[in-house]
């Protein structure tokens, strides 16, 4: 019996529901999950760096030590535009971070995905940050492609 091939829609969803995993797990600390919605030889590209490998990944999100004045951390994806192409995808997402002192950060996700026997993982993200606030709780950031001050 043959698995039936899943239509653009429930593969949209599918590519959402790996979205929410990377945010929430990173949210929640559990980096070898967010990890996990990588494909094994995935890469992440902000801030002037890029990651590749899924320990890679994994041991860039974990380093350093986190502000003591960060409570809570809430990344929120608002619109998405997943183009799904066969066995590839690309997604386009706004999102922006909420920290215990109001909006921290915004920008974007540029993704390609691919899907694996696993299901959809991310090939490549590029994260671009428009904007950081002067009292963000996180290290400063490339904003708009240029380096901190």
């Amino acid at each position: 019996m043959t698995t039936p091939t899943p239509t653009p829609t429930e593969d949209r969803e599918a590519i959402r529901h790996l979205m929410a995993l990377y945010n929430i797990n990173g949210d929640r600390g559990r980096i070898d999950a967010l990890g996990a919605t990588f494909a094994e030889d995935g890469e992440i590209e902000f801030s002037g760096e890029t990651s590749t490998g899924r320990a890679a990944i994994i041991a860039r999100l974990s380093r350093g030590t986190p502000n003591p004045a960060l409570e809570l951390s809430r990344h929120h994806l608002t619109t998405s535009l997943i183009e799904i192409d066969g066995e590839t995808a690309t997604a386009r997402s706004y999102f922006q971070v909420l920290t215990n002192r109001g909006l921290d950060h915004h920008g974007h996700y540029a993704d390609s995905l691919v899907r694996t026997p696993d299901g959809w993982r991310i090939a490549h993200r590029s994260v671009r940050i428009d904007y950081q606030s002067a009292d963000s709780l996180y290290a400063p950031l490339h904003v708009r492609g240029r380096a901190p001050a």
